[in-house]
């Protein structure tokens, strides 16, 4: 979009470099500017973060449920919700400092509360609250789940062998172009004359000669 703004105001195009390397770099954020500036080398923390306790995922009766308590006041939304609020006031988790100094102890006791239920109801009691959270599911459920749905990502195909068979529907929607799945997966070798024929330029005699040796 940058380039085709530039262009209206200068006429010119330009070749777009966009690696998934340089893009997986600047995803390390903070982590990155930590080592950058402060050479500090960053550790391990799975699904947790360095610097912000509780944000991480959680283990409920059923499920698991990712929690984001991102200030001292979000830390205190979940407390109410965990009938925890006695936690807000001890002076070991007061404030963000205190929790990250105390965090093994505190994950112990949010994860001893949150086994009480299951994930269905935390989701529901979190609803609305003003702290992230988001429940991990399995593919069942992600497949299930009504926005999943409500989007058309499960599409119905035919198949020439396999029958009806369901596909992940187009990612990207467009307001006037409506992508669909035209075409079921091919079938082992479907493709093998008309890309030999149409891209490599292959004669008849010579793709029948491959075959003959079994080398396509």
């Amino acid at each position: 979009m940058a380039a085709i703004i530039a262009r209206g105001r200068t006429g010119r195009g330009q070749h777009i470099d966009c690696s998934l390397l340089d893009s997986q770099v600047v995803t390390l954020a903070n982590i990155a500017s930590s080592y950058l500036i402060a050479g500090q080398e960053a550790s391990r923390w799975g699904t947790s973060h360095p610097s912000i306790v509780p944000y991480q995922v959680l283990p409920s009766k059923d499920s698991h449920i990712m929690i984001g308590a991102g200030n001292d006041g979000q830390f205190k939304i979940l407390c109410n919700v965990l009938g925890l609020n006695s936690l807000c006031e001890d002076p070991s988790y007061k404030t963000n400092k205190d929790r990250v100094h105390n965090r093994k102890a505190l994950i112990a006791i949010l994860t001893e509360r949150l086994q009480t239920r299951n994930n269905e109801e935390w989701i529901k009691a979190l609803e609305g609250r003003g702290i992230p959270f988001a429940p991990i599911n399995n593919i069942a459920q992600t497949f299930e789940h009504p926005q999943v749905v409500a989007r058309d990502m499960i599409q119905e195909i035919d198949h020439p062998k396999a029958g009806k068979i369901k596909l992940t529907g187009p990612a990207v929607k467009y307001s006037e172009t409506k992508p669909s799945i035209r075409i079921p997966p091919p079938l082992l070798g479907q493709h093998t004359d008309e890309i030999l024929k149409d891209i490599l330029g292959y004669d008849e005699e010579r793709i029948q000669l491959l075959k003959e040796k079994k080398a396509v």
